[in-house]
């Protein structure tokens, strides 16, 4: 068969999973609605985050970056896996014992404050759109190459799709549907990492190869024979300050994330949010130690597939006219010499390579089998539906549970609440899809953006919220508004109004960082000037810290 009818069969049975488990998985009260019932048991959490976190741009974004951008591609990888770890380790356990909805929810009733719950309701929401553009645009790009439609009928196609078991399930749904999903995307991430590894150094096991044979120096070489720098000289792309803060922006941005942290209220314990966060931790590993590999086989063997091939030879191949349908692909013979050149320089380069297709279209350049081609499609298909799904709930939950239900109307009947929820993610389907058809920017760099907006807005609100019993509201409030209008200012300013990087330099993707730390800032400073919490906010952090029953009992256990 075909590689567009394996498609429609493989990505078409994994709708139908998707579809099924929304229907099996529909809810009728709040608590199923917006945290599965808190009854996700730990392994099955821990995948489901793991997909929920593993969007677009891990999938099909991360290795196209780091292909492009050689070893500074690493600031993804040091950014988004010690972000996790710091979630993981640092926060989970304290905000699933705190026992909200969302985190509005904690934010509005640690700092005991409707206005608190307003300002983080609006950065979740301006975080969660931000990302959810990067998903739909993914869902497009997948489309328009294998189904062979327009990339915004590829977006409508995924809006239909999620929309189905996010408004009939909610996040028990959802929750279920990321499982499979996850099982999906890691298969078909590792199949063809695993193949090129064969093809390349005769080693089957991707991060062994990348490690210990000489496709690193080989693909070297060829950069430096063609005018780039070498593939590993660090800094190339990026000054040393801006890798720096890129990174902790992706860090203490993944920390702050919201769909990423309700997706640890759905489980029965403190205990199974810690166990959850390892398994997580574990799964997502499984594919972020494959990226880098992946990455440099991918660059090597594009550059050898096509660099100073004759334009006729090029246009005898499948997959790069059905890329270049795509507009994501294009070849120009600028010197009439006959031949396709890559190069460093805009005016002389004649390949252009748009950085989110090198996952989807390396198996189709390795000319591996049509079936692993389309696996590879509906892995990037689970990987963008699943974050979407999360992104989608939280948009809700956060209009539908902390402004109508905690604020318009607390007294509202559980199926009222529900049908709010539903349709919140309609209106926020909607609102996916037109960033989808109209992104800011490719999958990757749309995602950085969201994480540096949840850095510089929740991630203080948070910390200082467990660990800091005399941050009060007017400081919370200040330091939010501060972090997200600095930030965002900057971010419009420098990537779609010319002002230049004025921060030493710092870009957009990065300023998440200085953000954040402006929060934390005028956080610490204004809830000093002021009045400190009420005496039960200041005692509920202090047993937030309090190590339970449950918790002594397991220590006691491991000790014995």
């Amino acid at each position: 068969m075909s590689v567009e009818l394996w498609t429609i069969v493989i990505v078409g049975l994994s709708f139908l999973i998707y579809l099924y488990i929304g229907w099996r998985s529909r809810v009728k009260d709040s608590e199923g609605f917006f945290v599965a019932e808190r009854g996700v048991p730990s392994i099955a959490n821990g995948a489901a985050t793991a997909a929920d976190w593993m969007s677009a741009a891990s999938f099909i974004s991360m290795a196209g970056l780091i292909s492009f951008m050689g070893y500074d591609g690493s600031i993804y990888l040091m950014g988004w896996t010690g972000g996790y770890v710091l979630l993981a380790l640092l926060l989970a356990p304290y905000l699933r014992k705190f026992g909200k909805y969302t985190v509005p929810d904690f934010v509005g009733d640690r700092y005991y404050s409707n206005l608190a719950r307003l300002v983080a309701v609006i950065a979740a929401i301006f975080v969660s759109l931000t990302y959810v553009a990067g998903q739909m645009r993914g869902v497009g790009i997948v489309f328009s190459r294998f189904l062979q439609v327009d990339i915004n009928t590829g977006v409508v196609i995924g809006m239909v799709i999620v929309g189905f078991f996010a408004v009939l399930g909610g996040m028990k749904g959802i929750t279920w549907t990321q499982v499979a999903q996850y099982c999906i995307l890691i298969v078909a991430y590792l199949i063809p990492a695993i193949a090129l590894a064969v093809l390349l150094t005769g080693n089957p096991i991707p991060q062994l190869a990348f490690t210990f044979s000489d496709i690193a120096d080989k693909l070297n070489q060829i950069q430096v024979d063609l005018g780039f720098k070498e593939y590993t000289q660090a800094f190339v792309n990026k000054p040393m300050i801006d890798v720096l803060f890129i990174t902790l922006a992706l860090m203490i941005g993944t920390a702050g994330l919201p769909h990423v942290i309700v997706r640890f209220y759905t489980v029965p314990s403190v205990r199974s949010a810690r166990f959850s966060a390892g398994w997580a931790l574990l799964f997502i590993a499984i594919l972020y130690t494959t990226a880098p590999a992946l990455s440099m086989f991918a660059r090597y063997n594009l550059i050898t597939s096509l660099h100073n091939q004759t334009v006729e030879e090029v246009r005898q191949l499948d997959w790069a006219n059905k890329w270049e349908k795509t507009k994501l692909l294009a070849f120009e013979d600028k010197n009439g010499d006959g031949r396709l050149q890559l190069t460093p320089s805009k005016d002389t380069n004649e390949i252009t390579i748009d950085r989110d297709i090198i996952v989807l279209a390396t198996p189709e350049i390795a000319k591996l089998a049509p079936w692993v081609i389309a696996l590879v499609a509906a892995g990037g298909l689970a990987a963008a539906l699943s974050t979407a799904s999360g992104l989608l709930l939280v948009i809700s939950s956060s209009i539908a549970h902390d402004v109508y239900y905690r604020i318009v109307d607390p007294q509202a009947s559980e199926q009222k609440r529900v049908f709010v929820g539903r349709v919140m993610v309609g209106l926020s389907l909607v609102a996916a899809g037109y960033f989808g058809v109209n992104p800011p920017g490719f999958v990757g760099e749309v995602v950085a953006f969201a994480f540096g907006l949840a850095a510089s807005s929740f991630f203080p609100a948070i910390i200082l919220g467990i660990f800091d019993k005399r941050t009060n509201s007017t400081g919370a409030i200040a330091g939010m508004l501060t972090g997200l209008i600095f930030t965002s200012i900057y971010i419009i300013g420098v990537k779609f109004v010319g002002m230049p990087a004025w921060f030493f330099g710092v870009s957009a993707e990065g300023i998440g960082t200085l953000g954040a730390i402006i929060n934390l800032i005028v956080t610490w400073v204004v809830s000093r000037l002021s009045a400190p919490p009420p005496v039960e906010i200041q005692a509920l952090v202090e047993n937030l810290r309090t190590p339970d029953l449950e918790d002594k009992q397991a220590v006691a256990t491991l000790e014995n």
